[in-house]
């Protein structure tokens, strides 16, 4: 799987996600952008959006998206606050279809 790692999160994520293919916002040339531009850019390049943005389910609308949207809810977006959700992440990997936010710990928002 395909993964945009939000410029908010730590780079060191990359690494918890070894059978992934992971790159960051930064690394695609995408820093900067806003989530709905972000969201255009990266549909066909990635597969999931990765990011700690807990408003990102209430300001994007992923009906007829070809890309899906993981949130990580964690006390802050410091690499030690994510790590105990990693595993939780990636069982939500396995099942994660395009056009679904699914919230870490929490569960699938379906936009289709």
């Amino acid at each position: 799987m395909r993964i945009l790692i939000d410029e908010c999160l730590p780079k060191k994520i990359k690494a918890s996600f070894p059978t992934h293919e992971c790159t960051t916002v930064q690394e695609a040339g995408l820093a900067g952008k806003q989530n709905g531009d972000l969201l255009s850019l990266a549909e066909g390049n990635f597969d999931v959006f990765l990011t700690v943005d807990k408003g990102i389910r209430y300001q994007q609308n992923l009906a007829g998206r070809k890309i899906a949207v993981l949130t990580i809810r964690a006390v802050s977006n410091d690499i030690d606050d994510i790590r105990p959700h990693i595993r939780d992440c990636l069982v939500a990997l396995d099942s994660l279809k395009p056009g679904q936010i699914v919230v870490v710990p929490g569960g699938t928002i379906s936009c289709s």
